[in-house]
């Protein structure tokens, strides 16, 4: 039987844990801001910077070499923009896994401790309905950690695929400003 104790000690360690996500997720919104200002004046700079580069232009000829020069720095930021940002949720998406996680893990081991607790003061006779509960709460651990392990391989080829598209723009911007 749960005591008041144990009540109020559940009880905050839950808002702990909610207190520290709503961090967590306000940290990734300000690495995200922060990037996003950081971006918007590499931006401005650059277009001032190319802005003064096609006032100087003579030609057309020079016009499409600047053109030209121009889209693999664009393709290479843009590529580097969405890595950060990647990475920015990435990070965020793994500090809260690791949070759930310890939460399932401690629920489990409290879940685990109650049916040993109940299956010692379990009348005689009621072995069998013991044994299925421990079995009930052994195969939903087991399903949980498969739950756990596909997430993660899913992440890691979701990220692999990222950096092979990304890696793709920046070859493809290369091989198209040099054919120009």
């Amino acid at each position: 039987m749960l005591t008041v104790e144990q009540v109020i000690a559940t009880n905050k360690a839950n808002v702990e844990t909610l207190l520290g996500l709503t961090n967590k997720a306000f940290a990734g919104v300000e690495k995200l801001v922060e990037l996003n200002l950081a971006a918007s004046k590499a931006v401005l700079a650059d277009v001032a910077s190319q802005t003064e580069s096609a006032l100087t232009v003579k030609d057309a000829q020079e016009l499409l070499t600047l053109q030209s020069s121009l889209l693999q720095p664009l393709a290479e930021k843009t590529a580097a923009y969405s890595r950060n940002v990647y990475n920015i949720a990435t990070g965020t998406s793994a500090e809260f896994s690791k949070a759930v996680e310890a939460q399932a893990a401690e629920g489990q081991q409290k879940l685990m401790s109650l049916v040993e607790s109940t299956s010692q003061n379990a009348p005689a006779g009621s072995e069998s309905a013991v044994a299925f509960m421990k079995g009930a709460v052994a195969a939903a651990t087991n399903a949980f950690e498969s739950v756990q392990k596909s997430v993660k391989q899913a992440s890691e080829l979701l990220e692999s695929n990222f950096n092979a598209v990304a890696a793709n723009a920046v070859n493809t911007a290369k091989t198209v400003a040099k054919k120009r």
